[in-house]
């Protein structure tokens, strides 16, 4: 079976390695991430192969993957944010910097709504240590 994930991955990395596109996303490649739209589904399978599925929502649930190169100081600031929100269980105002007005930008305060959604991290931390950067790799996942 073929793993979606695995697919979207490379092709972010082979997006990320395209010179005229990560022009276009102001020389920062990692403006060029996954984005997932899921629709949650309950399967029952039986076992005379039949199944039934229902909807489990009325909308897509949003994700959205990011692998980000970052100083010390980014990754202390990140990770003490993260636990801040002690790791997924707290929810916090994610701005989609692709809906935003104008776009990669966003609102400190919280109050613009445009591009706003209200999401937790669905990942534990993992980073990978280099020296002087660190690779963070974190996922979002929209909440109802």
């Amino acid at each position: 079976m073929i793993d979606t994930s695995d697919l979207v991955d490379n092709l972010v990395a082979t997006l990320r390695d395209i010179p005229g596109l990560v022009d276009e996303m102001a020389g920062d490649p990692e403006r060029i991430y996954a984005y997932r739209d899921q629709y949650p589904v309950i399967d029952n399978e039986y076992r005379n192969g039949e199944s039934q599925r229902s909807a489990q929502a009325a909308t897509s649930r949003k994700k959205w993957n990011l692998t980000k190169r970052l100083t010390p100081s980014q990754l202390a600031t990140l990770r003490a944010f993260y636990d801040a929100r002690n790791g997924t269980h707290e929810p916090f105002y994610f701005y989609d910097p692709y809906e935003t007005n104008p776009k990669f930008s966003y609102d400190p305060t919280g109050v613009a709504v445009t591009g706003r959604y209200v999401v937790r991290f669905n990942t534990d931390w993992s980073q990978s240590v280099t020296p002087g950067r660190s690779d963070v790799q974190i996922e979002l996942i929209e909440l109802a």
